[in-house]
């Protein structure tokens, strides 16, 4: 039998996928593309409405596919079942089993499948949140927030050293928290130190979803000291108004934000922030509104990515008055992410006629520059996979995924950049 998956959300659903992949190719079946499978799974994300229906459509494609015979068997697998099992049992007939929520992988190395380029990967190190923001499903699907042990964290991060991944990216909900239910107080940063201290050949080590009321003085401290951690973080801040802050349970204040913020930048200079954003949240003024563009007006982050609020009924913010029409939430949307096509692009402007350090992706294969054939696909350490920028590169001789080149910045875009290696 040949096995394909459908991998939907974001990347720690990419790990699940992984080691579901893996247990199945330990039993001897085939891993194929989805084109080619007698067997689909499908890895749902159910965070909002707009990726149930993503998952439920995704679904509602492969079951016509059986229909016409091209599939033998169909597996719903992650947050969708786990979510919504009830209503989903009657009305997917078709779908031969249903498979909530993945087991941490703790304890021993168990087999992955990757899907991921062979020069990156992503490692996830807790699952669950203990925020409860008003807003947020995940405590619901989740469950409890729960950490991988130490030892199980460093084995995997050890393998994929030796293996000569290049990049490892830490992921969970809250990697800030980790460590809170197993040794009774956060420990990332003795975690990010027992990885250095155990490998030694990947270049960029990676922090993905940290939560600002838990940024230590102690993580601030070992990201600017530390040559392989990248100058990044991911640091979602949702809004900027404290009586939305407040709504949301955030647990942080504007002027906690602003002094984060501030020291962030004068500890590590260099350091790139990536946050994310919520408008149309219940009760959001347009004042409150013009208050948080005034703030990423004067903040100008390095990366940031928006959400519409998604009303979700299992959660409090389910039953809080003021919500605003569809109509005002995509306007804001909109006109927040127009302000920030300028700002980044007025960021990249910054980088013309610089040398920079490149990490090659793949090659340029749909030819969006032009017809030559040494353009390639990378990334800046302020990039992280997937959601990020890219550096097109105008490469002098051939390069693989996983090397690194220096470029000269010739051109810039709203997003993007433009390099040739020097």
């Amino acid at each position: 039998m040949r096995v394909g998956i459908i991998s939907l959300g974001c990347a720690r659903n990419l790990v699940d996928s992984e080691q579901l992949l893996g247990r199945i190719n330990q039993k001897g079946f085939e891993i194929v593309d989805i084109d080619c499978a007698d067997v689909a799974i499908v890895n749902t994300c159910a965070f909002i409405q707009e990726a149930t229906e993503e998952s439920l459509d995704i679904i509602f494609e492969l079951l016509e596919l059986k229909k016409k015979g091209k599939l033998k068997k169909i597996i719903v697998a992650g947050c969708l079942p786990q979510r919504y099992k009830q209503e989903l049992y009657p009305n997917l007939k078709g779908v031969d089993c249903f498979v909530g929520k993945l087991s941490l992988n703790n304890g021993k190395l168990n087999p992955t499948y990757k899907l991921t380029p062979r020069h990156f990967s992503y490692v996830k190190i807790c699952e669950g949140c203990v925020n409860k923001c008003s807003y947020c499903v995940i405590p619901k699907i989740k469950g409890p927030f729960t950490s991988r042990e130490i030892s199980s964290i460093v084995d995997e991060v050890k393998r994929l050293d030796q293996e000569r991944v290049v990049e490892i990216n830490l992921i969970g909900q809250d990697i800030t928290s980790y460590g809170m239910d197993l040794y009774k107080k956060p420990k990332l940063t003795h975690l990010l130190k027992e990885i250095l201290k155990s490998t030694q050949n990947f270049k960029w080590l990676r922090l993905i979803y940290t939560h600002p009321s838990h940024i230590e003085d102690s993580l601030i401290e070992i990201i600017k000291n530390e040559e392989r951690i990248v100058k990044y973080i991911d640091l979602p801040i949702q809004h900027i108004n404290d009586k939305i802050l407040r709504m949301m349970n955030r647990k942080v204040t504007k002027k906690y934000l602003l002094s984060l913020i501030e020291k962030l930048r004068k500890e590590i200079p260099s350091i790139a922030i990536r946050t994310s954003l919520i408008v149309g949240f219940p009760g959001e003024t347009d004042q409150n509104f013009k208050e948080l563009l005034n703030f990423i007006e004067e903040i100008k982050f390095e990366r940031l990515g928006v959400f519409i609020y998604s009303r979700e009924k299992e959660t409090p913010a389910y039953n809080f008055q003021g919500h605003l029409p569809e109509k005002i939430k995509k306007e804001r949307f909109d006109i927040l992410m127009q302000q920030q096509q300028k700002i980044s692009q007025g960021i990249n402007a910054c980088f013309m006629g610089k040398e920079m350090e490149i990490l090659i992706d793949t090659e340029d294969v749909d030819k969006k520059l032009g017809p030559e054939e040494n353009i390639y696909l990378g990334r800046t350490y302020a990039d992280a996979p997937e959601v990020d920028g890219i550096v097109y590169v105008y490469a002098k001789k051939k390069h693989i995924p996983g090397e690194f080149v220096k470029v000269r910045i010739k051109d810039t875009l709203e997003y993007d950049l433009v390099g040739e290696e020097l």
